[in-house]
Order: structure tokens, then C-alpha cells, then sequence
């Protein structure tokens, strides 16, 4: 296991650690508020249920290089050492299968960057580039849910998340792709209030394909640019998000 993957670790236990602490404060203040009141017994009886969804989500990005060197002798590494929380918000459409199983469409938007140092390995010479982005996703999951228990239901989701990079990026050292695909999983749990449900939910995003943008024409006349393109094999890009939806 390499330094990456506990970075990784690292930013799942957190957002699991945030909602753990999130649903027990909820259930523990409607268990006080109102230990025997049932609110919205018939919610998930409906056949459609609409939404929105505010949260903060960390993109992290698995880096593979090739080993290039250039002409000159120079070896360069990327890495991602910290992580800058980014701005979510999606819409909400909710189709019931069955008592268990519901169908959710949430697009959105998920605005986030990405602080990323080039390391040469011989002289230690440092560049960095911060790789802003503005995703389009259209995530699809399906929800399981758990046994109502008074005013809570826990529940896990499993889908895809294409999503569409809306940045305009010309002329930087990494330019990403405008495309991207993810398998998501992740877990939450209902509350339901008097007037609506409150959904806090954390959810884990891996990307299938290399976000890299390997043909740059923009920096032929560049070389002292392409050559961090160049080093790269590929990159994959990760992401932690926590969301509060309001259905």
C-alpha cells in the first residue's frame, strides 16, 4: 500500500466520521424534541419524490508516470500533498421500485480544484499549478433501503456519475479532459421531519478513465510546458462527497 492510498483512506474515514457525527446529532434531537410522533408516515409510499441537495465534496486525483526524460536530463513527478473542499449542489428526482428499492437521477454541479506539485527528481526544482473545475454530473444510484425505525432509515446507494468539465483551461502545464465517468457508492439515512426529509449522505466516486489531456498543439512551441504532459502515463481522478438533500 503506497502513500496515496492512505491519503485516500484518509479522506473516506473523514466524511464517514462527519455524517456518523451529523445522523446521531439528528436522531438523538428528534428522539428529545419527540420520542412518539410519527412524522410523515406515508412519505415513501409515494411513487415520485423531487429535491435538492446542498454539500462539499474533495476531488483527489492517483497519478501513474511513465518515466519520460528530457532531452536536458530532467525527471519530473506530480503529486497531489493537500486537499481544498469544493462546492456541491444537485436536484433531486426520486422513482420508487418497491418498500426497499428506490431509483434517484440527481444532477448537478460540483464546483472544486486540485493544488498539484511537479517535483524534478534530480534538483528538487518545484512548479505547481492549481487545476480548477466546474463538473456537470448526472449521477444515477439506486437506493436500499434499511426497516423504518420512528423518525430515521438508513440506506446505501450504488450507480455511475458521468460528469462534463465546463472549465476553460488553455496554455497550464495539465489540462484535464472534458469528460469523465465514475462507479459511486455510499450510505445515508432518512430523518424525517415534520415537513420534509432531511438526507445527510456521504458518498465515494471512482474514476474509470484518465482525465489527462495528452495532445496539447497548444504547447508545441512550449517545451519547457509539454514535458510535465509528457511524464505522465495516465491519471485517475477520486472524489469524497457529503451532501444534505431536502425532499
Amino acid at each position: 500500500m503506497n502513500h496515496h492510498f492512505f491519503i485516500w483512506l484518509r479522506l473516506a474515514l473523514r466524511g464517514s466520521v462527519v455524517l456518523c457525527m451529523v445522523m446521531c446529532g439528528l436522531a438523538c434531537g428528534a428522539q428529545t424534541l419527540n420520542d412518539k410522533v410519527l412524522n410523515r408516515p406515508y412519505a415513501d409510499l409515494r411513487r415520485w419524490h423531487l429535491g435538492f441537495s446542498l454539500g462539499v465534496h474533495e476531488q483527489d486525483i492517483s497519478i501513474t508516470h511513465n518515466g519520460f526524460v528530457t532531452d536536458n536530463g530532467e525527471q519530473w513527478f506530480l503529486e497531489q500533498p493537500s486537499f481544498s473542499p469544493g462546492f456541491c449542489v444537485n436536484g433531486l428526482i426520486d422513482l420508487r421500485l418497491n418498500h426497499l428499492f428506490n431509483l434517484r437521477f440527481t444532477p448537478g454541479m460540483y464546483f472544486g480544484n486540485r493544488d498539484i506539485t511537479m517535483r524534478e527528481y534530480n534538483t528538487g526544482t518545484e512548479l505547481r499549478q492549481n487545476v480548477k473545475s466546474a463538473l456537470v454530473v448526472l449521477p444515477l444510484d439506486v437506493k436500499f433501503s434499511g426497516f423504518r425505525y420512528r423518525n430515521s432509515r438508513p440506506y446505501i446507494t450504488a450507480g455511475i456519475m458521468p460528469t462534463f468539465n465546463v472549465t476553460k483551461q488553455k496554455g497550464d502545464y495539465l489540462r484535464t479532459k472534458p469528460m469523465d465517468f465514475y462507479l459511486t457508492t455510499g450510505f445515508g439515512c432518512d430523518f424525517y421531519l415534520p415537513y420534509f426529509k432531511l438526507i445527510p449522505e456521504v458518498k465515494f466516486c471512482f474514476g474509470l478513465t484518465d482525465i489527462i489531456d495528452h495532445d496539447r498543439p497548444d504547447l508545441e512551441d512550449e517545451p519547457d510546458k509539454i514535458k510535465i504532459t509528457k511524464s505522465i502515463k495516465k491519471a485517475i481522478s477520486q472524489m469524497v462527497v457529503l451532501t444534505f438533500y431536502f425532499e
